[in-house]
């Protein structure tokens, strides 16, 4: 049981109110997550800033960043984000099989963006360390390096959901993902 209350946009702290109300028209719901992340407001509003800015400056597509949240879920045994992430995943257009491939570090349709995967997954589970061959298999794959500083924000958004979950023990409001 999640040791906060889950608020309603309703019942929510005023300066939480707004940015609950913008995330269940997104969602078509308020998600536990949200609702408790309302319950501290400035946790809400960092997280919905952290998204503003990756909608309005990221350069990953939603396949890609669905796929990073996968991997650092995966990483952190986040249950409430990998279930999410898959859910989110499979509307951006991956397999349910492709998902699971994602999280436990199989996935090799796209040597490219498995370059990518690997160098999230060493990051997220090194205090955000890599080692430079990890790097320089990421750039000769495809990625810039400034497309490869860009998944540190990613990384970050997903450890900070990730962590949070795990603090307040959020329950679990969407599917659960297979294999989990």
């Amino acid at each position: 049981m999640t040791r906060i209350p889950v608020h309603t946009v309703a019942d929510a702290p005023e300066g939480g109110r707004d940015a609950l109300k913008a995330l269940e028209a997104r969602f078509g719901k308020v998600l536990n997550i949200h609702g408790a992340m309302a319950h501290a407001p400035v946790v809400l509003q960092a997280y919905a800033a952290l998204q503003e800015v990756i909608g309005a400056h990221g350069t990953y597509d939603a396949r890609t960043r669905e796929a990073i949240a996968l991997v650092v879920g995966n990483v952190d045994r986040c249950t409430y984000c990998q279930s999410a992430h898959t859910a989110g995943a499979r509307a951006a257009g991956w397999s349910t099989e492709e998902t699971v491939a994602i999280r436990d570090g199989s996935y090799a349709g796209d040597a490219r963006l498995a370059a990518l995967l690997t160098l999230v997954r060493e990051s997220a589970g090194g205090l955000g360390a890599v080692d430079d061959a990890t790097w320089r298999a990421a750039l000769e794959a495809g990625w810039s390096d400034a497309e490869l500083t860009e998944a540190s924000v990613h990384i970050a958004l997903n450890l900070f959901t990730n962590h949070f979950n795990h603090l307040v023990e959020t329950d679990l409001d969407v599917p659960r993902a297979p294999g989990l």
